[in-house]
């Protein structure tokens, strides 16, 4: 009979590995696929991502998904907790499967087709966030912990892998059609749904309590408004580059500091607060969240800057069509991806061994290196090498990512997985989110010291009248920024039909060519990417500080030990 009960046991864990790893891959995949693919999505509809009033739907496409994703997770991992973590896992994957359908059918064109496909895209975010929020605490649930650690780093591992296999997706299924970038998590979606329903059961009791209303809604306003003010502070505001002086951003930030500051007074009073925030008194889950925050903006800031050197300058340079760019793009990011393979697994089962501090923080110090490797490549760089420095990243991230969320799950009682597993999902997507803001701020400030002169006299080259070239040169960086990112040589569109047919066909053939606008960029970009690499490498190396501070080896006391092991206590080991 034990041995029945041992054997199904074993069985199930890995049914709950393979289908919460399925889920996690379908919800990362769809948080990049659309950022390479909206050149694609926005001729589709009939939309020029380009123009200044539809900066506004581009930036939603990316942002609203990472918004609600790092919003929702806590609430949805508590609500796990309090009503089943299987049960709200299998909701979230019907939501997704119905948002996936409809994104595929959008029906209308213009700005009425964008709306329909931001709309949507936060619906699916909604299911996206309660597979994250639930599969680290089925997992924990399902494994013991000494091989939790090999089984969060395969599951987390395929997320952190899926934000980088879809931009490869997504430049694939472009190149087919705009709606193939959307259809293909419908068949997924519905084997996921199938498969959860049917196989997955609930093995935490789950522990009836009440919603805590005030903590979630002020949570939820303050954090969705402090981001998108930061987002938003990437647009130009009167006469400056950005909008950081902007009274809706300040105003923006100001109201979501007030919110959350309100949340963690209504935290400290309620019986059955919605974010534990007692789980902070413990240095393991602590430090390890703050690592985690710095890592993925890091992180975040890393994806972002490689899409626009790779689609708005090297690969032209290179000899890539602009409407091929997302594709290879893709492709060159591979590095990246086979990094986490190779480390994440491995560092995840070695830590179950040897802790997580060692690997956790010796990751990060590789993902600095990496940093400060690409900071000292040319533009035009030799690719083995920028191969290298990817895979080394690739490497430090998956060290990293697998050690410290086994780490973190582990120091939290039963009852709390969920909450914890919410609180560390919503610190991970808060980065990815406030990367956008901070890096492409960043870039920006770098671009907007050299670009107006450079692109002056590049024009005027060109045999561009001076008050022309002057004026287009007078444009927010942002825009040019944009360009870079969607792969896109904005000089046709900047300049019109009327200026270029005015020109020698040589000259005009140079600038709407492929070389030109890659070459004059190229410095101005090199300034800004000194700035976004260095602040990425600090980064980094505060979070290794972070990691290093969470103390030796921790189980939370309520966990059973093993035969012969003594008991974990915060003051012995953590504290």
């Amino acid at each position: 009979m034990t041995t029945t009960t041992t054997n199904r046991g074993d069985r199930y864990k890995w049914v709950a590995l393979s289908n919460t790893t399925l889920g996690v891959l379908m919800s990362a995949l769809d948080g990049s696929i659309v950022i390479i693919s909206l050149p694609a999505i926005f001729r589709g509809i009939g939309l020029d991502p380009l123009a200044p009033g539809n900066i506004g739907y581009l930036l939603w496409m990316i942002l609203g998904y990472l918004l609600v994703s790092a919003v929702l997770v806590v609430t949805l991992g508590r609500l796990g907790d309090m009503f089943g973590r299987v049960k709200m896992y299998n909701v979230g994957f019907v939501i997704f499967s119905v948002a996936s359908v409809a994104l595929s059918f959008d029906p209308f064109h213009g700005g009425q087709g964008a709306l329909w496909l931001i709309g949507w895209r936060i619906i699916q975010a909604v299911g996206g966030s309660m597979l994250t929020a639930n599969s680290a605490a089925i997992l924990t649930d399902a494994f013991p912990r000494e091989q939790r650690g090999m089984a969060l780093g395969i599951n987390q591992i395929t997320a952190l892998a899926g934000q980088f296999l879809g931009l490869v997706a997504g430049g694939l299924l472009a190149e087919i059609d705009w709606r193939a970038v959307f259809w293909v998590s419908v068949p997924f979606g519905i084997l996921g749904t199938v498969w959860s329903i049917r196989s997955l059961r609930e093995i935490g009791k789950p522990r009836r309590a009440r919603v805590d209303w005030g903590g979630n809604v002020t949570f939820a306003l303050g954090t969705g408004v402090l981001l998108a003010a930061i987002t938003y502070g990437i647009q130009p505001y009167g006469g400056a580059a950005t909008g950081w002086g902007s009274p809706w951003v300040l105003g923006g930030i100001g109201s979501g500091v007030l919110l959350l500051v309100a949340f963690g007074v209504i935290e400290t009073r309620v019986k059955e607060p919605m974010f534990q925030l007692s789980l902070f008194r413990i240095r393991a889950f602590t430090a390890g969240n703050l690592a985690v925050l710095l890592t993925s903006i890091a992180r975040g800031g890393l994806q972002f800057m490689l899409i626009i050197w790779l689609q708005g300058i090297w690969l032209p340079l290179h000899g890539y069509e602009y409407e091929k760019t997302p594709l290879w793009a893709g492709i060159y990011l591979l590095p990246l991806t086979v990094g986490f393979l190779i480390a994440g697994p491995m560092s995840g089962y070695l830590s179950d061994r040897f802790g997580a501090r060692l690997f956790s923080t010796g990751g990060l110090v590789l993902v600095a290196g990496s940093f400060l490797g690409l900071l000292a490549l040319p533009v035009d760089f030799s690719y083995p090498v920028f191969a290298l420095l990817l895979v080394i990243s690739g490497i430090g991230q998956g060290m990293f990512s697998a050690p410290n969320t086994s780490a973190i799950m582990s120091s939290v009682a039963d009852h709390q997985r969920g909450v914890a597993s919410g609180m560390r999902s919503t610190f991970q997507n808060s980065g990815t989110a406030l990367s956008i803001g901070v890096f492409f701020s960043l870039m920006i400030a770098g671009l907007a010291g050299s670009l107006p002169a450079t692109l002056t006299g590049g024009l005027q080259a060109h045999g561009v009248p001076a008050d022309v070239a002057a004026n287009v040169a007078q444009l927010p960086p942002v825009s040019t920024l944009f360009a870079a990112f969607l792969g896109s040589n904005p000089m046709a569109h900047l300049l019109g039909p009327g200026v270029l047919s005015g020109l020698s066909p040589s000259d005009s053939a140079a600038l709407t060519g492929k070389e030109f606008f890659p070459q004059l960029i190229s410095g101005p970009f090199h300034n800004g990417l000194v700035t976004v690499f260095t602040a990425a490498a600090v980064m980094a190396l505060v979070a290794g500080l972070a990691s290093v501070s969470r103390g030796k080896r921790y189980f939370h006391p309520d966990l059973a030990p093993r035969a012969g092991e003594q008991r974990s206590t915060p003051d012995k080991e953590n504290g």
